[in-house]
């Protein structure tokens, strides 16, 4: 058994393989899990997660590199949870985004992670809700989540980030994709990346004029800006990082993170409970009551509905 009081102490002191481990745990659904959440929660709620979406090619990889570039010229520690597709054989991340990031690799104050899918949807894996506590007590100052890139099914990090950031590129058919994939309403900031090519400020109109359109917002209520780079060449990302920070700024002041955050716990009870349900069903196949219920429901003499009734009155008596 692992000493988990030891290795979140670990963790603590900033020791990657430390924070590597307890991820791994995560990852693992160790039956330590509990354990180690229990260790970390007096240490979390002081990480600010933000959010990198949008579809794939539009330069999410190498936007996060060069925020972490930012803000360690900030002096902050930043940490990046990179989800990839997974293998349909392994399991494991697919692409494996800190190839991309090797910049970073010798910087103690640098942590990089990545996650597979696993085959969850909604652009983020299934364990990061966990790892990011992880990550939050492991003493992060900026926590970057780059999504899986698949599209317009990825807006799942909005209810994982503080802030969420959408990038888009000219030529691509975002300004469309943005329009249709409820995009405008997970996005905080967007950045109109590869700004050098032809096309970026019909882009970046195209997606005002659309925000524009979008819900009424009243007085005070956060208007989100868009910011045009060349992540390639760092081009811009000061003024993103300027727009992240107003939007921390204003969340604070507006109460709206302290929602956002009480939100994210209720989620992850949630999740967590309907787990612990699943596996508490799992464990009915093939029990004689959950096998006199399907064949009643079978034989017509009762329906499915008083059957789940019967069934997770079982469960929880």
């Amino acid at each position: 058994m692992i000493d988990v009081r030891t290795l979140v102490e670990q963790a603590r002191e900033g020791r990657p393989r430390a924070v590597a481990r307890l991820i791994s745990l995560v990852e693992n659904a160790s039956p330590q899990l509990r354990e180690v959440m229990a260790e970390l929660a007096p240490y979390t709620g002081r990480a600010w997660i933000v959010g990198l979406t949008g579809s794939p090619g539009v330069g999410k990889s190498t936007s996060t590199s060069a925020l972490v570039s930012a803000y360690r010229r900030l002096g902050k520690r930043v940490a990046v949870l990179a989800v990839d597709p997974s293998s349909p054989f392994s399991g494991g991340a697919l692409l494996g985004d800190r190839v991309r990031m090797q910049d970073h690799a010798t910087d103690p104050e640098v942590f990089i992670r990545s996650m597979a899918t696993r085959g969850h949807l909604g652009g983020l894996s299934w364990a990061a809700p966990q790892a990011l506590r992880v990550l939050d007590a492991a003493g992060c100052d900026v926590i970057l989540v780059e999504t899986v890139g698949v599209g317009q099914s990825e807006v799942e990090i909005a209810a994982q980030a503080d802030t969420t950031m959408v990038l888009l590129a000219p030529g691509m058919g975002d300004g469309i994709q943005a329009a249709k994939a409820g995009i405008l309403e997970i996005g905080d900031v967007f950045v109109v990346n590869k700004a050098d090519r032809d096309g970026a400020d019909a882009t970046a109109r195209e997606l005002n004029h659309m925000l524009g359109l979008g819900e009424a917002r009243q007085p005070g209520d956060w208007r989100p800006p868009i910011v045009k780079t060349v992540a390639a060449r760092e081009e811009g990302i000061d003024e993103v990082v300027d727009a992240l920070e107003k939007h921390q700024a204003w969340l604070a002041e507006s109460g709206e993170l302290q929602r956002r955050r009480t939100a994210r716990a209720a989620s992850e009870i949630e999740a967590i409970a309907l787990a612990a349900l699943r596996a508490r069903i799992g464990d009915l196949r093939g029990d004689s009551h959950l096998d006199a219920l399907a064949e009643r429901v079978a034989a017509g003499q009762l329906d499915p509905y008083g059957a789940a009734d019967e069934l997770v009155a079982g469960i929880t008596a």
